[in-house]
């Protein structure tokens, strides 16, 4: 990574607290992270340690407690209260692509029709050019008129990364991506985010149980009880 490398993302002390009952559960505990242009970080740890919740918080999918968060030069959270949830939607549609651990493919839909299936509710200027070179680059093509059902696990992630870059976003988050998939397939993808990283310079946080998949990026976050440790 470029030293000259600016962050996409900066978060300072961020919170994210949930009550059950009387108790206070801190599932993200005063997490500061930035995230430079073009750079792959694997959040890693065990079960309920705050991966998930951190990376929904970062992708302006739910809001810390407190803290402060700035995504790609614009202050989303000050600690004080988000934007507006229009103003955040327009940031999700412009700055990130989410793929997860289930696929969340229309079974009535082609592969090609779910790969477009963002431009229903956004098209940045261009993206309709997107469709035949992912097609192509994620071995696709023989498949576009495909239901998902006909697919193998591994297509159908595929076709969910696709989904998710279709709009060209400069972030791209993975939550578990592998988890559904055998080994030979969960390689197949670690292999296609790597390479996405590396051509197109594609900003990744993967959240993931899969030490190998984890060893594919350049920096490696360890969450435990909500905090973070290799995050600076």
């Amino acid at each position: 990574m470029s030293p000259a490398a600016e962050p996409i993302l900066v978060a300072e002390n961020l919170r994210r607290v949930y009550q059950r009952g009387s108790e206070s559960i801190a599932a993200v505990d005063g997490v500061s992270f930035k995230l430079s242009e073009g750079e792959f970080v694997a959040f890693v740890g065990p079960s309920g340690s705050g991966k998930t919740t951190l990376l929904h918080i970062l992708g302006c999918l739910d809001n810390p407690s407190s803290g402060r968060l700035e995504a790609a030069g614009r202050t989303v959270f000050d600690g004080k209260k988000p934007l507006p949830e229009g103003t955040l939607t327009r940031i999700r549609r412009e700055l990130f692509g989410y793929v997860f651990q289930r696929f969340h493919l229309i079974p009535t839909l082609t592969v090609e029709e779910n790969i477009r299936l963002p431009f229903a509710f956004y098209k940045k200027p261009g993206a309709e050019t997107q469709i035949e070179p992912l097609l192509e680059s994620l071995g696709l093509g023989a498949r576009r008129r495909h239901l998902p059902g006909q697919l193998s696990g591994g297509e159908m992630q595929r076709v969910a990364i696709a989904r998710a870059l279709v709009n060209r976003p400069r972030i791209l988050l993975a939550d578990e991506p592998t988890g559904n998939l055998d080994a030979r397939r969960s390689e197949e993808i670690g292999r296609l985010l790597r390479s996405l990283n590396e051509r197109d310079r594609l900003s990744i946080i993967l959240v993931t149980h899969n030490p190998a998949l984890a060893r594919l990026a350049g920096r490696i976050v360890e969450l435990r009880d909500g905090r973070a440790s290799g995050a600076a």
